[in-house]
């Protein structure tokens, strides 16, 4: 069988008992207290998940976002014992570099619906053709509509091994990435292992950021060594106020997916918490509800989550056995979770463009698509003209 034989023509198309289901779930909802005078210390307030379950119900169309997502060529493939779902974006421009971008959790290939158009079609958008881009957008197995796996072990680097062997049924000898949150583990795992990536471009390095005590800093320039500063304030206040949903879903995920795979409100303020709290402004309703419409559907709120347990509980912690030799960008947004630090991504990672914008947070692609697609470009147009040699 060819590799293209192996590659299912997929389109989006829910029954409609499936959404009853919901609006009946939906009608029924009971929220829970919240004390007098509390904001978001102790979670997302009720409020903001009122509105969302009001909009949900009776505002939110479904319908219109399915038609919009089945807007993208879909297919589906079977690798390493799993389903992998995504879409494939041919550029119109027929030397296009192919780009793998991968999302993170709790993601899916919908945060890039505002980014793909111009990646893909530069022209149509007013920039160069020779920017363009064939666009891989997968979901992440074990999320969404690449759920739920069947077998343990698919942390972040079998993610980056099935991606491979994706670009290589897609024909793509060679090809670039991108990503952010379990996207940038993604991504970073095939720079570092895979000689036909080109480029990997990150809105997040994963280990760059301060996780211990800083100690003496007096060999750092005094701007490094502020930032260094900063980084482990940012650092401890994650840990101390936002760590929680991590701890959980490393540990017990089956426990946490008991109550998300039967409220669909559950799974709602769950994920709506941290497109809130990651986002440097809201993010779009529709494209938050499509998000979290399709975890409840594909019932993936606990195989998601099992990303987490997976690293935690992997030989390696999640933690790279050799430095990086692959060109590497980072565009790290202000807003983003932690503040990443040159002098240790430099001792993992051969970075070649680091970008430090002025606004934008977790999500850019959602948040900030301009600035995410000129830095995509600027990168890979450097690599192309030989500005930074390849490995």
């Amino acid at each position: 069988m060819s590799a293209a034989d192996l590659l299912k023509p997929f389109h989006l198309s829910v029954p409609e008992e499936e959404l009853d289901d919901l609006r009946h779930r939906l009608d029924r909802t009971r929220l829970p207290d919240q004390l007098p005078g509390t904001g978001r210390e102790y979670g997302i307030p009720v409020d903001r998940v009122r509105e969302l379950v009001t909009y949900w119900r009776h505002g939110y169309d479904w319908r219109a976002q399915e038609a919009r997502l089945n807007a993208w060529p879909q297919f589906t493939t079977t690798i390493d014992g799993a389903r992998v779902h995504f879409a494939h974006l041919r550029s119109p421009e027929p030397d296009a570099t192919p780009l793998l971008m991968t999302h993170g959790w709790p993601g899916s290939p919908v945060e890039f619906l505002h980014v793909a158009g111009p990646l893909t079609d530069p022209t149509r958008y007013g920039g160069d053709p020779a920017d363009a881009f064939h666009l891989v957008l997968p979901s992440i197995p074990g999320c969404g509509l690449s759920g739920p796996t069947r077998e343990r072990g698919w942390e972040f680097r079998r993610v980056a091994g099935a991606f491979a062997t994706l670009m290589r049924r897609l024909g793509y000898d060679t090809y670039g990435v991108q990503g952010g949150d379990w996207g940038a583990a993604i991504s970073r795992e095939l720079g570092r292992t895979r000689a036909e990536v080109l480029g990997v471009h990150l809105n997040l390095l994963p280990g760059a950021h301060m996780t211990h005590e800083p100690g003496d800093l007096s060999d750092l320039p005094p701007r490094e060594a502020e930032r260094t500063r900063l980084s482990w304030a940012r650092y401890q206040h994650w840990c101390r106020e936002q760590q929680g949903y991590a701890d959980i879903q490393s540990t017990r995920p089956l426990t946490l997916a008991y109550g998300l795979t039967d409220s669909p409100v559950g799974q709602l303020a769950w994920i709506a918490e941290k497109w809130d709290e990651w986002a440097e402004l809201p993010v779009d309703r529709d494209l938050l509800l499509t998000n979290v419409t399709l975890y409840w559907l594909t019932g993936t709120a606990g195989s998601s989550a099992r990303l987490y347990y997976e690293r935690a509980h992997a030989d390696h912690h999640g933690r790279p056995t050799e430095p990086s030799t692959a060109p590497t960008a980072l565009a790290h947004f202000p807003h983003d979770n932690f503040l990443p630090l040159r002098h240790l991504a430099e001792r993992t990672d051969r970075v070649v463009r680091w970008t430090d914008h002025d606004r934008g947070g977790h999500f850019p692609a959602m948040e900030q698509p301009d600035l995410l697609v000129a830095d995509i470009r600027t990168f890979f147009r450097q690599l192309r003209e030989g500005n930074h040699p390849a490995r």
